[in-house]
């Protein structure tokens, strides 16, 4: 299986104790604790040692997705002093105005790939121009945004060729064409994700980020998991069973060499 989880701003938007809430009875095993609007960063970093935690073994922290450049700095120095070291910091890189302030935060961030209204980070070119910039950052993939910025899943297929040794974190839902909102995971989805689910090493923790509003109740947190499995099933022979893929043949873009260990050795 998988190694699933939610997003807290999937289940309860803007209030992560509700959505820790909802989520304690289930067996999931990883969790994102989401401060995507900046108003948000200060009550989550205050109240980290207050949660209790215990019942989840892979944790992560979604930085703001927008903010000023004025506020950078700050948010940097908030998230390098509060966020426990051990937890993956998930980074847009549409947003940073100031690489010098992330990379002082080295392999503690993973950047994400982006859906295709944002200006950066939305293909394998675009994403290696930032890994070029934060050499030590680690690369959270968002399958969702891939999809909906190719459809056919070849840039998804690159991505993941590209930058499978910094992948230490992944993002699953279906994102609207015209909105880019996260939705929950439909048929079609399911049908794409799976091209490329060889490519996704089995020990990366997935998030669902598929906002649930009025189902985020037990039924609801079940179906999405459930159709969040469907869509990644595992192989047992991931790199040559994907070599008989139709995207195989799909050129990778180049990236700067690294010598950090890869994520199937990274212990969050």
């Amino acid at each position: 299986m998988r190694i699933l989880g939610f997003s807290t701003g999937a289940i309860a938007l803007g209030d992560f104790r509700r959505a820790l809430e909802l989520l304690s009875g289930h067996s999931l095993p990883a969790i994102e604790l989401s401060a995507l609007r900046t108003e948000e960063l200060t009550p989550l970093v205050g109240a980290l040692d207050t949660l209790d935690l215990s019942g989840w073994k892979y944790i992560g922290f979604h930085a703001p997705s927008q903010y000023e450049k004025r506020d950078e700095a700050g948010i940097v120095e908030m998230l390098e002093e509060r966020v426990p070291e051990g937890w993956p910091i998930v980074v847009h890189p549409d947003a940073i105005h100031d690489f010098a302030l992330w990379r002082r935060l080295g392999g503690r961030i993973a950047v994400e790939n982006m859906d295709r209204r944002k200006r950066a980070g939305r293909s394998c070119e675009e994403m290696k121009s930032i890994f070029e910039q934060l050499p030590d950052a680690h690369f959270t993939f968002d399958i969702g945004h891939a999809r909906q910025f190719d459809t056919t899943m070849t840039e998804a297929y690159r991505l993941l060729r590209a930058f499978r040794d910094r992948l230490a974190w992944m993002h699953i839902s279906e994102v609207s064409s015209h909105t880019s909102r996260h939705e929950r995971i439909s048929f079609a989805s399911q049908f794409a994700f799976r091209q490329v689910a060889a490519l996704i090493p089995k020990k990366v923790p997935v998030i669902i980020e598929s906002r649930l509003d009025d189902r985020a109740d037990a039924d609801g947190i079940r179906a999405e998991s459930e159709a969040a499995e469907r869509s990644l099933p595992i192989q047992s022979n991931e790199e040559a069973d994907f070599q008989d893929t139709d995207l195989s043949t799909s050129s990778a873009c180049r990236h700067p060499a690294k010598t950090r260990p890869t994520a199937a050795e990274i212990s969050f």
